[in-house]
Parts: C-alpha cells; sequence; structure tokens
C-alpha cells in the first residue's frame, strides 16, 4: 500500500517491490496505486493486480509506504485476514510505522529472510443497535468516535461501563479508543497515553460539559454503551475516521475489544518510549544512560 500522492513514497514502493521481485517475492497492489506507482504493468513483471479488500491466502504480509493515514487504510486489508502489518514512514509522525524510508534495503531483507517478529495488539469491535436490531458494524484499530453532526449543537450521550450507567454527558461527542489509538484523537481530547502492550480501552468525552469528564483506562472485554438522547442534534459514528454512520436519537452504540488482534511486523527492539521521545521530539537533554544499557 503506497501514498501514491508524494513521489518519496513512489519512488520507496518501487525500491521494494524491486527488492522483493529479485529474491523471488510476488508483489500485490490495488489497481489504481499500481498505476500511480508503475503506471503500465508487463506480464510476468512479478507485480499482481490486488481486486477488493479480500486478501488471498498465500498474502504473509502487508507493507505500508507513507504515514499514519496510510496504516489504517491497509489495515482494512490486513485487519480482516489476520495478516501482519509492516509501516514505512514517510509521514510526519508515523506512530504506527516501524521503519523509516532510508531503510527500504532492511526492510526486504527482513521481509525476505522472515526475520521479523509479529506483536499482537488489541483493536475495537463496535456496532449501532435501533430499536433492538443491530443496524451496522465495525471495527477499528485506533479509535471509534461520537461526533456531533452540526457545529453550532451539542450532542447528549448517556455512557454506562460494563451494563452500568456511569454519566451522562453533553458535549461535542465520545472516543473509545484502544492503546494503539491513545496517541491519536484520544490523546488530542485530553486522554492518556496507554503503552501499546497495555491490554485495555480508554473512554475518553470530547468537550463535555460536565463535573465529571476525565478520560477512563477500562477492561478491554468490557463493553461501552453509549446512548444517544432524545435532545441530542445529529450525530456520526466514526472507525479510525474512515468509516461512518449516521446515528439518530435513541441510537445505543456498544463497543469492546475485536476478538481477533490486530498484528504488526517489527523490526527493530525499541522500546515504545524511545519512540514517544522521538516523535514527540521530548526533551531528555541530562539523561544519563546506564552502562551496558541501550
Amino acid at each position: 500500500m503506497t501514498h501514491a500522492g508524494r513521489s518519496e513514497a513512489v519512488a520507496a514502493a518501487r525500491e521494494l517491490a524491486s527488492g522483493l521481485n529479485s529474491a523471488g517475492v510476488l508483489v500485490r497492489m490495488p489497481a489504481d496505486e499500481l498505476a500511480d506507482v508503475y503506471g503500465t504493468v508487463e506480464p510476468d513483471s512479478g507485480l499482481l493486480v490486488q481486486e477488493g479488500l479480500e486478501l488471498p491466502d498465500t498474502c504473509e504480509l502487508v507493507v505500508v509506504v507513507g504515514g499514519d493515514g496510510t496504516i489504517l487504510r491497509a489495515a482494512e486489508y490486513a485487519v480482516p485476514a489476520g495478516v501482519p502489518l509492516l509501516g514505512v514512514n514517510l509521514g510526519h509522525v508515523g506512530f504506527l510505522a516501524e521503519a523509516e524510508s532510508d531503510d527500504v534495503p532492511y526492510v526486504v531483507s527482513s521481509v525476505v529472510d522472515r526475520s521479523y517478529r509479529v506483536e499482537e495488539r488489541t483493536a475495537l469491535s463496535a456496532r449501532v443497535v435501533r430499536d433492538d436490531a443491530e443496524v451496522w458494524s465495525t471495527w477499528a484499530l485506533n479509535e471509534t468516535s461520537i461526533e456531533k453532526g452540526s457545529r453550532e449543537r451539542i450532542i447528549e450521550v448517556l455512557v454506562e461501563i460494563g451494563g452500568r450507567p456511569l454519566s451522562r454527558w453533553g458535549g461535542d461527542g465520545l472516543v473509545v479508543a484502544t492503546p494503539t489509538g491513545s496517541t491519536a484523537y484520544a490523546w488530542s481530547a485530553g486522554g492518556p497515553v496507554v503503552w501499546p502492550v497495555v491490554d485495555a480501552l480508554v473512554v475518553c468525552p470530547i468537550s463535555a460539559h460536565a463535573l465529571f469528564s476525565r478520560a477512563m483506562v477500562i477492561d478491554p472485554n468490557t463493553t461501552v454503551g453509549a446512548t444517544i438522547q432524545e435532545r441530542s442534534s445529529e450525530a456520526l459514528l466514526w472507525a479510525d475516521g474512515r468509516r461512518s454512520f449516521e446515528l439518530i436519537p435513541g441510537d445505543r452504540v456498544e463497543a469492546t475489544a475485536l476478538a481477533e488482534p490486530v498484528r504488526f511486523a517489527r523490526l527493530h527492539s525499541a522500546q515504545f518510549t524511545d519512540r514517544l521521545v522521538a516523535k514527540f521530539q521530548l526533551p531528555v537533554s541530562g539523561w544519563r544512560e546506564k552502562a551496558g544499557q541501550q
């Protein structure tokens, strides 16, 4: 998967595909991206067209050249198939990426040798219940969010956790995030940073008019329920900012951990702390590294 609108991403994708083909690995791309990266493709080139979102059983890995947005788009292929994602960052932050653009030869050798390790992370399952019937369901890697549809009005949601009422919040909406997504929308809404290996969910109200409106970290096997109240304006349920469903008063949104984890291919052993420092350019001058610690 490639951010075809960036010339450096196209160049990196060509380098990746060429290296993999040279090692006897077939590469498949969505038809539009294949055209953007290569134009026309000769038969027997080692490049295949991926039709639709359903990957074949022979697919081992989804390699992404771009930023976090491209990785979220690629997840729509990888997650249903249970295939690991490997990101090569060409975005601004790239929290989900494992390698940088100058690591392409190393990425190729790691894929060919299968020297990467697979890390499992919690993902989200969400559904909308209307008149006691499920009318929509989806999954999310980062978060599901209930957001108001009109700027000038608030929405009111009654939130329950584990089947027990917690609070009614009027505001801009509600975010339920995974640890992976804790540095995305939930973080912007004032939520905590959660290490990706932690098995948990984050519940975070958005600009709530309430005395109690703190973000919470909860058991991932608990169901978060949010019912749109009668006085609310129109609202939308979003999944990773990519898929949405229109909500009406009375609709109930239920979110919990996805039954199957999302899989990421890891090339490096760097700790998440180091990633936070690098991505947010945190000041750490003055820290003295202990002998033998890397």
